[in-house]
């Protein structure tokens, strides 16, 4: 009973076939090409689903195309390794470097599936190598730019995706992208990139009724970015009710909402997570061009080291990470004029935070027409070299808030109401 309830849970029938892509012809010793016998494999379950298992070996691959109720299993000792041609990830091969982000194929990717799942103690390996050094030069050249790449997996408009105990590591750009998704579970993941490799976010989520929890992440950018650049015909917010938990942020950009926010974002629960050397810790990042509302988002149980600045919340966004905390208040510094789309951010709480900062502590900055409102940060104790900083923010409440400063003022307020006060912390 307990095999026909998984079966039914994974949304698989009964007697569903395992494919080994061995069996399709598959070599998995690294060297040639075994695109064709994989995607022979994955085709096998078009009709009525299945299992595809890849058993130990490297398995070099150009990209492929996932269906439905399809299980990607990769066993103890299997790496599925991306091609390092560029050509192979273009629609049109030519000059990459002179490419839209719209002219390239992900690695991996399904559209408008139900029951797909990756599972197993492999790697999914996307060769970045080849792709990051033309993606820093233009970075270094245009701060906060980012070179057009693929992506490592990116699944779009499914429901019921499962991502469970694999390894992701080195995609060209961000790893895994559930594209308005829905009843998406990411659990005990490990995704590895360097810490200097460009836009090499981890999780970028967009959807509904997600939880991502037990992962490993130690990445070049953002570690989550919950995405919502589109209104959604028939939904409020593009993206809602979503949980991390008890997941590890390593090198990487933090905990991030945005930039995109178009789409709106609401009811986003982060619970126990530890962050060691991030550049952001948790961060709300849009602009006046890709603004909307973030509301009900809800953080408890977090542990910081390292990490500059420990809280972001910020409207005038310029796409640069390291930046972020750069304005000296909330007055609004974007390249481009207002669109329309001011962001609005309400309905935030923190609580039970400790954070060690070697910079900042943190900023809140809304902007004087929308300003950040209804934040509530409770039990927490934040050690930094400068001030945490709000300004055009009002409902602010702070209960037990130590923030502890080398020098100055351990707080500064500009255009602010802030409730709870704490007194000067004394000075060892």
């Amino acid at each position: 009973m307990r095999i026909v309830a998984i079966f039914l849970c994974l949304g698989l029938p009964l007697g569903a076939a395992t494919f080994s892509v061995r069996d399709f012809g598959a070599t998995g010793n690294g060297r040639t090409f075994d695109t064709a016998a994989i995607q022979k494999a994955l085709d096998a379950c078009r009709e009525s689903g299945g299992t595809v298992e890849f058993p130990a070996g490297t398995y070099l691959s150009q990209p492929l195309t996932l269906h439905a109720k399809t299980t990607v299993q990769l066993d103890a000792g299997a790496t599925l390794q991306a091609s390092t041609n560029q050509m192979d990830f273009m629609k049109t091969p030519g000059d990459w470097l002179k490419a839209k982000g719209s002219d390239f194929i992900p690695f991996i990717s399904g559209k408008d599936l139900t029951d797909v799942t990756f599972t197993g103690t492999g790697t999914i390996d996307g060769a970045g190598a080849v792709w990051w050094p033309e993606a820093e030069k233009a970075r270094q050249i245009k701060s906060g730019y980012t070179l057009p790449r693929p992506n490592l997996i990116v699944i779009e408009r499914t429901r019921n995706l499962r991502v469970e105990n694999i390894t992701l590591q080195n995609s060209p750009k961000f790893h895994l992208v559930p594209a308005d998704c829905e009843d998406v579970v990411v659990t005990n993941v490990t995704i590895l990139a360097p810490e200097r490799a460009a836009n090499t976010d981890a999780i970028d989520p967009s959807g509904r009724r997600m939880l991502i929890t037990h992962c490993k992440i130690d990445v070049g950018d953002d570690n989550i970015a919950i995405k919502a650049g589109k209104k959604m015909p028939g939904h409020d917010f593009q993206s809602e009710d979503i949980t991390v938990t008890d997941c590890t942020f390593l090198h990487g950009h933090g905990m991030s909402i945005g930039s995109e926010t178009t789409g709106g974002v609401r009811n986003v629960a982060v619970k126990n997570c530890t962050f060691e050397n991030t550049e952001n810790g948790i961060r709300i990042k849009s602009d006046t061009r890709r603004g909307g509302i973030v509301e009900n988002i809800f953080c408890d149980g977090i542990s910081m080291k390292n990490v500059n600045p420990a809280i972001t919340f910020t409207c005038t966004y310029q796409g640069n990470s390291a930046g972020d905390a750069k304005p000296a208040s909330g007055a609004r510094t974007n390249a481009a004029p207002p669109t329309g789309n001011i962001p609005v951010y309400r309905n935030i709480r923190i609580s039970n935070l400790t954070a060690t900062c070697p910079k900042a502590a943190g900023l809140i900055a809304g902007l004087p027409e929308s300003c950040i409102s209804n934040v509530v940060l409770e039990n927490v104790q934040i050690s930094a070299a400068k001030s945490f900083l709000i300004s055009n923010a009002k409902g602010v409440q702070l209960k037990n808030v130590s923030v502890t400063v080398a020098g100055g003022d351990p707080l500064k307020l500009e255009n602010a109401e802030v409730s709870g006060l704490p007194l000067p912390a004394a000075k060892p």
